[in-house]
C-alpha cells in the first residue's frame, strides 16, 4: 500500500466526550470529600490517558481499517490496563457511594455480579462472544455496534478485575489468598480466545482479509499476530499481578506476627 493514510489520527469527539464526562464524575467526587490517594487519582488518570491512546489517533485507525492485530492491542489495553487502572483509582468511599445510589436491588446486583465465579464468565461471555465472526464483523461495519464491542469489554474487564482491586466494602474484594487463586483463572478466557484465533487455518474476518495491506503482512499473518499479540499478556499480566498480591500479602503476614517492639521473640 502506498502512502500512510492511517497515520492521519483521527479524533473521535465521542471518545473524547465520554472520557472528559469521567474525568469530571471523578473530580466532583473528589471535590464532595469522596477522596483517595494521590497514587489513585494517579492510577484513574492514566486509565483515561491510556483510554484516549487506544480509541483515537493512528492505533484506532489501523484497528478499524487495516490490521487485526492492531485491534488486538487496542482490546487489550482496553482490558488489562484500562479497566485495572480505573478501578483501582476509584477509592473505597467513592464506589461505596456509587453503589448506594442503585438502591437495595442494585447493590444485591452488583455484589452477585462482582462475586469471582459471575464476574470472570460475564467477562467470558463477552471476549469470546465478541471475538466471533458473526459479531465481531457488525462491530467492524457498523459505528455503534463498535462502541458496545468496546463498551462491554471495558465493563466486564472491570467486573472481572473488582474480586482483586475493588475497594468497595458494600462489594468487598476477595481476602489475599483467594485472590491469588483467582488470578490463576483470570487469563484462561482470553488464552483461549488467543489460542483459537492463532491456531485458525483460515482468515476468520473477511473485513481484514479485504483490507489494504500494511508493513508486508498477509491477512493470515495478520491474524496470528493478532492472537499471540493477546496469547503473551493474558498470561503475563495475571502473573505480575498475582506477584503483587502475594508479596503485599506475605509483608502484612509478616507485620502482623513481628512482636512489638521492646518485647523479647521468647
Amino acid at each position: 500500500m502506498s502512502g500512510f493514510a492511517w497515520t492521519g489520527g483521527e479524533i473521535h469527539a465521542d471518545v473524547v466526550l465520554g472520557t472528559g464526562a469521567l474525568a469530571l464524575v471523578y473530580a466532583l467526587a473528589w471535590a464532595r470529600g469522596a477522596r483517595g490517594r494521590r497514587a489513585e487519582a494517579a492510577c484513574f488518570l492514566g486509565g483515561l490517558a491510556v483510554l484516549l491512546l487506544a480509541l483515537n489517533g493512528p492505533l484506532h485507525d489501523l484497528s478499524d481499517s487495516y490490521l487485526f492485530s492492531a485491534h488486538m492491542v487496542q482490546h487489550l489495553l482496553l482490558t488489562l490496563f484500562v479497566a485495572p487502572l480505573l478501578l483501582a483509582g476509584a477509592p473505597g468511599v467513592m464506589l461505596d457511594g456509587l453503589l448506594a445510589r442503585l438502591g437495595r436491588a442494585g447493590r444485591a446486583a452488583a455484589r452477585t455480579a462482582t462475586r469471582p465465579v459471575p464476574a470472570l464468565a460475564l467477562y467470558t461471555v463477552a471476549l469470546v462472544g465478541w471475538h466471533l465472526p458473526g459479531p465481531y464483523g457488525a462491530a467492524l461495519g457498523t459505528h455503534a455496534w463498535h462502541v458496545v464491542e468496546h463498551l462491554a469489554l471495558l465493563a466486564t474487564a472491570i467486573l472481572a478485575w473488582w474480586p482483586v482491586l475493588g475497594a468497595s466494602t458494600l462489594a468487598p474484594r476477595l481476602h489475599p489468598g483467594a485472590q491469588i487463586l483467582y488470578l490463576f483463572a483470570f487469563g484462561i478466557p482470553m488464552t483461549v480466545v488467543a489460542a483459537m484465533i492463532t491456531g485458525a487455518e483460515g482468515v476468520l474476518y473477511p473485513a481484514y482479509g479485504a483490507a489494504p495491506r500494511l508493513f508486508g503482512l498477509s491477512p493470515l499473518e495478520d491474524q496470528r499476530l493478532g492472537g499471540l499479540i493477546m496469547w503473551v499478556p493474558a498470561g503475563l499480566i495475571p502473573l505480575i499481578a498475582f506477584s503483587i498480591v502475594f508479596f503485599r500479602w506475605a509483608a502484612a503476614e509478616a507485620d502482623e506476627e513481628a512482636p512489638p517492639l521492646g518485647k523479647p521473640l521468647l
